[in-house]
């Protein structure tokens, strides 16, 4: 029997914003702002608050991979030459000295904040070889300058690039997160190093980025918007990461197109933090090195999950 007035049913989707960089966070940030504002979305921000050096990853183009990146993305003129050579010739700026203050709007504005990093090329670029007590140090400071911004240390973390080891994980425990995102995945979930469940539980990203699709099986900007929310799944956990550089940048207009399309579709925009309540963790697994089609190099990827574990003696 169909129930007649039965409520919509809204599709969710956790939105994840990575500021990567002193221009996203300068002209990305209040871009984003306006336009998240004018479709009444609130979402996660999570800010880089030390040294701009991403100019650093330009020696990577020796490496084919990340070399037809740029080219298939249009590197140049999806970032800027500025950031793509920040902190190339010498040590960048400091990110939360400067724009502190934009910072401190996120929050006012009611949206979640969270750390990304201190140092976001050092992250992406030597994470795997850090011991845990390093780990902790670039964390420390991160969470340092943040908490001085915001009055109060950030309660959420965000791993650049989904660099994510056993080290991370364990060291993250020492800080007073309620969750992080620092993997790609499907469902959120506690991660397990060594058998024992980790206390902060996991939002992962479940769908690509801009930079991943974009020139891949026919992806263009006139198709992409429908690409990616095609496929979002109804009554299932979705999380999309986009970028201050690039959705509140060259391609905001696409942006401000995504989220009418979504709106039309009766998906229901909010931050990661919403999404763990809707979607709680359950299930505990692993956290692995995987290989995704459209990026360089290696990122941290649910694996395999343990159901009807208990948390305590796990």
């Amino acid at each position: 029997m169909i129930r007649k007035n039965a409520p919509k049913q809204t599709t969710s989707l956790g939105l994840r914003i990575d500021v990567d960089t002193l221009r996203g966070t300068k002209v990305g940030v209040p871009t984003l702002l306006r336009l998240l504002d004018e479709a009444q979305v609130k979402a996660s921000f999570f800010f880089c608050v030390g040294p701009d050096n991403m100019g650093r990853h330009l020696w990577r183009l020796l490496r084919p991979a990340f070399l037809w990146k740029m080219l298939r993305t249009r590197a140049a003129s999806l970032y800027g030459w500025d950031i793509l050579l920040r902190g190339t010739f010498g040590p960048g700026p400091r990110i939360g000295r400067r724009l502190g203050w934009l910072i401190q709007e996120v929050e006012i504005a009611g949206h979640e904040v969270g750390l990304h990093a201190w140092d976001h090329h050092d992250w992406q670029a030597h994470i795997e070889t850090l011991s845990r007590e390093e780990v902790f140090r670039c964390l420390e400071k991160g969470v340092t300058e943040l908490t001085r911004i915001l009055g109060h240390p950030p309660r959420c973390s965000a791993a650049p690039a989904w660099k994510c080891t056993d080290q991370v994980l364990e060291a993250k425990e020492q800080f007073d997160f309620s969750y992080n995102s620092d993997c790609r995945g499907q469902t959120c979930f506690w991660p397990l190093v060594l058998e024992r469940a980790v206390s902060q539980a996991q939002v992962p990203v479940t769908l690509p980025t801009y930079d991943e699709m974009i020139g891949c099986h026919g992806v263009t900007d006139d198709n992409f918007n429908q690409a990616i929310l095609d496929r979002v799944k109804p009554k299932a956990m979705n999380v999309l990461a986009i970028h201050a550089e690039v959705e509140g940048g060259v391609k905001q207009g696409l942006f401000q197109q995504f989220l009418q399309e979504a709106k039309s579709r009766d998906i229901e925009i909010m931050p990661l933090g919403q999404i763990l309540k809707r979607y709680p963790a359950k299930t505990y697994g692993l956290i692995e090195r995987s290989a995704i089609e459209g990026r360089d190099g290696w990122l941290a990827r649910q694996g395999d999950v343990k159901n009807n574990q208990d948390k305590d003696d796990a």
